[in-house]
């Protein structure tokens, strides 16, 4: 460990070095992990996304606050006389990073690519029939029934340039879950407001202002580097030292000493990110448990009795110092759907909880691998650690496995972890996104985050009926039904929602992002 920091700090000490020598504009920021990889439609994830927005645009975006902006279409309507059919406005004038102009057949290229097998961005897109260009500025996509909320999903869906993907062998989306590789992976032609300069993976990217992007306010940050650094100490240590500016994932124990710093200050708001664990249904054994006749998740008793096991609150003051909110569903505040009610999870107690194991006919307990990142989410391995430990009382022996969020990902998206732990980011603030993702049945475009292969065709029903409901009444009583059935069930095990801080260079301001995807074109400088 000690030459991998010795290393680090080289590595940091040659950027600083080069950064003294540019202008003062240059922002070196430091978060725990990089990109998953540049392919704008393979990754349906937050640090992948936070990346992505600096390079490439989507149709519209949202501010701090959460509301709908526009980025490449200047507006959105539905079609008069066609309730089923979004018509976009593209914003004209705008040119990709190789000087091609943005057009509509980008955006119909882009969509149908994110909507594609391969893409993890296809359940967003579930509901969409068709994708055309009317001229070279209006886009109209066809729903498969009337949806009202479609631009919500839009957020995170990159535009492409089409002659650049053709010319580029990437018109299919990368295969990340199968370690397929294509040249999107580490190069990019976007419209966004930085270039890609260069790329090492896991180590450093440098990216440089668009001087022809169309806003109207250049940014005053004209180059990025980008430094993943995963040991927490390290990356204080960095910004401590002066050489980075910005570190976008402050371990909770250092927020209290780096407040009181002279020169650094600290930008701290809820993060609208639910951390859960997940397990694996289905009648067949587990693959990490000593119990080899049947799966014990699979019983709701026991699945009752771990959720009996876990303090909340005690994770919220000893693992997060307090820099956490409990919660009893997977659906942060920010997000429709949600309310104090189902927010509301049972108060710890052991003696029940063992009753319970003993009642589903474990009364020695068993044995399961836990499966958690360790670089994804603020404390992810301390969070997994201390369940380990209160599972531990109740008799279900945890075996902790801890890798980077590169090798973990893939092992809920292939579905081949019993036992795993996961945030979830709500970026359409509304809960289909959730129930797309995580509860409905793995199959087509829906399901691609459901590790565990939970299945329930009345659920799978009622949450395809909400990408087409006009009734927003009616679909918010169907909203509703849907969460008391997942809660009842409880498909995933909540534990809280993250709370977020950056920490900077007190001559910066860069305000918490409630999607923790904060552009560099939000930063100022103090005169």
């Amino acid at each position: 460990m000690t030459r991998q920091i010795l290393s680090l700090s080289a590595m940091l000490l040659s950027s600083t070095l080069i950064v003294s020598q540019a202008s003062a504009e240059t922002i070196r920021w430091a978060r725990a992990s990089d990109a998953l990889t540049l392919d704008p439609h393979s990754q349906n994830q937050g640090p992948t996304h936070n990346f992505a927005h600096h390079v490439y645009e989507t149709l519209m975006d949202r501010d701090v606050e959460g509301t709908l902006t526009p980025r490449l279409a200047t507006s959105w309507a539905i079609k008069d006389g066609s309730p089923d059919t979004w018509v976009f406005t593209l914003r004209e004038g705008v040119t990709f990073h190789d000087g091609a102009a943005f057009t509509a057949e980008d955006v119909v290229f882009s969509l149908d690519r994110a909507r594609s097998e391969k893409s993890n961005m296809r359940q967003l897109h579930v509901d969409v029939a068709e994708v055309t260009a009317v001229d070279d500025y209006t886009v109209e996509v066809r729903m498969t029934g009337p949806s009202p909320l479609y631009p919500n999903n839009l957020t995170n869906t990159f535009i492409m340039d089409k002659d650049w993907s053709e010319a580029n062998n990437v018109v299919e989306v990368q295969d990340y879950a199968a370690g397929e590789d294509n040249f999107a992976v580490r190069n990019t032609n976007g419209t966004g407001p930085y270039i890609l300069q260069s790329r090492e993976v896991d180590v450093r990217s440098v990216l440089t202002v668009n001087e022809n992007h169309w806003a109207d306010t250049a940014p005053a940050v004209t180059e990025i580097i980008y430094l993943p650094i995963s040991d927490a100490a390290t990356r204080v240590a960095a910004l401590l030292s002066g050489e980075v500016d910005i570190v976008q994932d402050v371990p909770v124990q250092d927020i209290e000493r780096l407040s009181g710093t002279d020169g650094i200050k600290i930008e701290t708001g809820a993060e609208n990110r639910v951390i859960y664990f997940g397990y694996k249904f289905g009648d067949e054994p587990l693959a990490s448990s000593n119990v080899t006749d049947s799966n014990p998740f699979n019983n709701p008793l026991v699945r009752e009795a771990m959720e009996l096991a876990i303090d909340r609150e005690a994770i919220q003051a000893v693992v997060m110092r307090g820099q956490s909110i409990p919660t009893g569903i997977p659906n942060p505040p920010f997000v429709a759907g949600w309310t104090p009610e189902l927010d509301a999870y049972p108060a710890v107690d052991l003696d029940r909880a063992r009753a319970l194991l003993t009642e589903a006919g474990y009364p020695d307990g068993f044995s399961v691998t836990l499966d958690t990142p360790n670089n994804r989410y603020v404390n992810d391995e301390a969070i997994s650690q201390a369940v380990v430990g209160m599972l531990g009382r109740i008799g279900i022996n945890v075996t902790l496995a801890s890798r980077p969020v590169a090798q973990h990902s893939p092992l809920v998206t292939s579905n081949e972890t019993d036992f795993y732990m996961l945030g979830w980011g709500v970026p359409t603030f509304d809960s289909a996104y959730v129930f797309n993702d995580l509860v409905h049945s793995k199959e087509g475009s829906y399901g691609a985050y459901n590790g565990g292969l939970y299945s329930n065709p009345e659920l799978d029903a009622m949450i395809k009926s909400l990408g087409t409901e006009t009734d927003l009444e009616a679909r918010a009583a169907t909203v509703a039904e849907i969460w008391d059935v997942v809660k009842a069930d409880r498909v995933l095990l909540p534990i809280h929602n993250q709370v977020l801080a950056y920490a900077m260079n007190d001559r910066i301001t860069l305000p918490v992002h409630p999607e923790n995807q904060p552009l560099m074109t939000s930063v100022t400088f103090a005169d």
